[in-house]
């Protein structure tokens, strides 16, 4: 059986695009739960509203939750509270990017 934690490492397989970080490093992901029948779901935020990379991110966090073992389907909710910033980084990565 996943645990947000598995979930959570699995997702450091998926980057912002723009950014060609993974979403986990830069803070996208605020929560992950699962229930016993194997349902996931994902509250995760973009870098902006008009992100045009959404789509692609999204779609590649469902595609990664899903095709680990015991998960029987994967819900992903933008959500814009708290509003993402820079200071939810990895200190590592933020540092790296001059911050």
């Amino acid at each position: 059986m996943q645990t947000p934690e598995t979930i959570r490492k699995a997702l450091r397989g998926v980057k912002d695009p723009e950014l060609n970080l993974n979403i986990i490093d830069i803070g996208l992901v605020y929560d992950i739960t699962l229930d016993e029948a194997g349902h996931v779901q994902v509250k995760m935020t973009l870098t902006s509203p008009g992100c045009p990379a959404g789509p692609e991110i999204v779609g590649d966090v469902k595609r990664t939750v899903e095709d680990l073992e015991g998960v029987t389907g994967a819900e992903v909710e933008i959500v814009w509270e708290p509003y993402w910033t820079p200071e939810r980084m990895d200190p590592r990565i933020r540092a790296f990017m001059g911050g």
